[in-house]
């Protein structure tokens, strides 16, 4: 084995998934920059790094360095100190005060940032603004570096450092050391496995107290990501058991003191049994068991309370006076006032909703759910009722405020969320307003439900429009359909496709998969839905691309921004990351054609940023992975990065004209998306939409999957797939059950 010391000065190629790095570095007594080859994907542009590893001559790049182990160390000599402080990991410094700075201080110049900061004043352009936060960022990045070698030493990426940092400072190598698995808990990105990674390097015992929980807590979290509201007691004891390598008796150990402890909750008063009549226990993580407890006992008494306003007055005075109990509004005066027709269905769900407290209005694409709530929204202002409205996601209020003429919010927006506070609109701060229409419910999951109904007094109206056929909610929970289900709420169901919808193949092939058949894929010249055969990944990847790159927006006149590709799954071939890669290249390459004075065209390269493997471009297209209460951005919000700056390793994201700023240690929150999963797309409409259905996908081909992504085109869906996949999707109808006992608290 043999020692290079060497400056980072391109990355030519990562790999994200498995690490795989091409470095091309600078060596001394290499007149030539040397490629150094493995797993280095925490290194930077400017990185100095001192590799382990051997050379080896490859018959295509020649010869290159393959390391084994390295280490980040600081740069030593002028140039890779004026490489280093360039490279944007020192805030306030990029490359033209980089130079300035080592030109003036030298070999000197990391004594006089440790110990005399404020000499950086002497630099022209350089403040005291610009000195304090040169003082600050080289501090953190000490602290950083710190918790980089902590984490190399013990062979944990180091790439966790600044999210240790952020969340413990000065105290998060003591934090690491006392229990590891704090990690696991406290910080977003750091599941148990990696918690476990370090805590076995520091000597924790395999059945230790902290690791067993942890363990526990880990297994009915991934179950929450499934959907499961609750865990059953042997499944969790399986699963537990399992991951941790542990016996099951210590697991049921440390689960009864967790249970003791209030840790975890244990259902008493509602018992399910297996095939077998064994009584099936369910253990909650108490912010799963307290929301499901929360909605069932809101929607009860909301449902139980009368309504606080005129018409629901007048209308119960009404009824009581002439004995008849189906007394309601006339849906002719509410059809001359809107100017629509309503059918028999939709006038029965205007009549409802006038003295409903709690209702759902459920149907598929053409079914009418937009002129049905035009209808009721009509004759609640036909008595002066104040309407309040909301959706799930951006898209969806935006889709909302722009069919109905008035404000919608998202839900988040609407309970005035402000961390680290969280909601302000609650019990003690109700909502005002008569009644509350939400939209697209079905993607509204346990914990925020349970927000929402705290807000909603119990004089007001609750109106929930969905398609319970949609896929269900990416967080724990089933809502909507167990809304239906029991039986304990008006539910009004539209079923006629109206005529306008059934000239759209697209809504007519969506109501044929909803109902098992097979969608008319004959293609021709005036349908909206096309499929293209193509049973190979690659080969479709690239069909893929040169649909959204050229084809596409030359047939329909459109920018490939209007273009979404949506896909069954995130990894593979035909995946959403593998299919982000490709369209990047595309749509959005490293260099872009600017015309300089003269007219003389010339290639640049765009700003960038990159994490993980993933380059952050000017221009790409991003999505928010996780909720961000603190910036105010979403899981599934999509938005374009419209700034880069490399010198103070930041980008800015406009998500619907509002600008949100990232650190380069955020940026695992965000993934591109030219492509995003179908789960990821519930609640958006896009002009035009591309699907590969392969059988490379078939773990996650399921008719209630198809159903949803086909429904998320507006103007033009393409197939690109096989008969074959998109068969086994249609009969495809067992769909995960989810752990959930709300139907039941509901019919209790």
């Amino acid at each position: 084995m043999q020692k290079i010391r060497c400056v980072v000065e391109r990355i030519t190629y990562q790999n994200p998934e498995n690490g795989y790095c091409v470095l091309k570095c600078r060596v001394k007594d290499h007149s030539d920059l040397v490629p150094v080859i493995g797993n280095l994907i925490d290194a930077n542009v400017g990185s100095v790094l001192l590799v382990e590893g051997e050379w080896k001559v490859d018959a295509k790049y020649g010869r290159q360095f393959a390391a084994q182990n390295w280490e980040e160390t600081l740069p030593a000599t002028v140039y890779g100190m004026e490489k280093y402080l360039g490279s944007g990991l020192i805030k306030g410094v990029g490359p033209k005060y980089a130079k300035k700075i080592v030109q003036r201080f030298g070999v000197d110049t990391f004594v006089v940032i440790e110990d005399n900061v404020e000499l950086l004043i002497e630099i022209e352009g350089i403040g005291k603004k610009r000195v304090q936060m040169i003082a600050e960022s080289w501090q953190r990045q000490k602290e950083v570096k710190n918790i980089m070698l902590f984490l190399q030493e013990h062979q944990v990426s180091a790439s966790y450092a600044a999210k240790i940092y952020k969340q413990y400072e000065g105290g998060s190598i003591a934090v690491m050391k006392e229990n590891p698995y704090k990690l696991a808990d406290d910080i977003w990105g750091i599941g148990f496995k990696t918690a476990d990674q370090i805590a076995m390097k520091l000597g924790f015992h395999k059945e230790s107290y902290v690791r067993l929980r942890s363990g526990l807590m880990y297994t009915l979290s991934e179950l929450s990501n499934d959907g499961h509201v609750y865990a059953e007691k042997e499944q969790l004891i399986e699963k537990a058991s399992e991951l941790l390598e542990a016996s099951p008796e210590t697991v049921i150990m440390t689960m009864d003191e967790m249970l003791k402890n209030q840790e975890l909750i244990l259902e008493k008063g509602i018992v399910r049994t297996d095939e077998a009549g064994n009584a099936l226990a369910a253990i909650y993580l108490p912010p799963f068991y307290y929301a499901e407890i929360g909605v069932a006992g809101k929607l009860k008494k909301l449902a139980a309370s009368p309504a606080g306003d005129r018409l629901y007055t007048r209308l119960m005075e009404a009824r009581r006076h002439t004995g008849n109990e189906t007394l309601s509004v006339d849906v002719g005066a509410v059809q001359a006032k809107t100017g629509m027709e309503y059918d028999e269905i939709q006038a029965d769900a205007i009549r409802r909703a006038a003295t409903a407290k709690v209702m759902v209005l459920t149907g598929g694409p053409g079914t009418g759910k937009t002129t049905t709530t035009h209808g009721i929204i009509a004759a609640y202002r036909a008595y002066g009722l104040k309407i309040l409205l909301a959706a799930p996601t951006g898209r969806a209020a935006k889709r909302m405020s722009e069919a109905t003429g008035m404000e919608a919010k998202t839900i988040h927006r609407l309970l005035e969320c402000k961390p680290p506070d969280g909601y302000q609109k609650n019990e003690e701060n109700p909502l005002e307003g008569d009644v509350l229409i939400v939209d697209e419910c079905s993607m509204i999951d346990m914990i925020l439900m349970n927000a929402l109904l705290k807000a909603i007094p119990p004089a007001m109206r609750l109106i929930l429009v969905g398609d319970v056929d949609q896929l269900p909610s990416v967080g724990p929970g089933n809502v909507l359909r167990d809304m239906i289900d029991c039986g304990a709420f008006p539910v009004v169901r539209l079923t006629r496709i109206f005529r306008q919808a059934q000239e759209s193949r697209i809504i007519m092939n969506a109501h044929r998969i909803n109902a098992g058949k097979l969608p008319d894929i004959s293609n021709g010249r005036n349908t909206d839905f096309f499929f293209l055969e193509n049973a190979d990944a690659e080969s479709a990847v690239s069909q893929i691309v040169e649909l959204v790159k050229t084809k596409l927006p030359g047939y329909y006149h459109v920018d490939p921004s209007q273009i979404q590709v949506l896909t069954p799954m995130q990894r593979g071939v035909a995946g959403a990351a593998n299919l982000n890669i490709s369209l990047q290249e595309a749509l959005n390459p490293p260099k872009q054609e600017v015309f300089l004075q003269g007219g003389r065209r010339t290639a640049l390269p765009k700003a960038c940023l990159r994490r993980s493997g993933y380059a952050y471009r000017t221009d790409d297209k991003v999505m928010q992975i996780r909720n961000n209460y603190e910036k105010e951005v979403f899981n599934g919000d999509i938005g374009v990065i419209e700034s880069v700056n490399e010198a103070e390793r930041t980008l800015s994201v406009n998500y619907d004209g509002r600008s949100v700023a990232y650190d380069a240690a955020e940026l695992d929150e965000l993934v591109h998306a030219y492509a995003t999963t179908i789960h990821k797309a519930q609640g958006s409409e896009y002009p035009i939409v591309v699907m590969p259905v392969l059988m490379n996908h078939y773990v996650m081909l399921q008719r209630n999957l198809l159903y949803t992504g086909i429904t998320r085109a507006k103007r033009a869906l393409v197939i690109v797939g096989t008969k074959k996949a998109l068969a086994f999707a249609v009969r495809n109808v067992t769909v995960t059950k989810r752990n959930t006992l709300l139907r039941e608290r509901l019919e209790g």
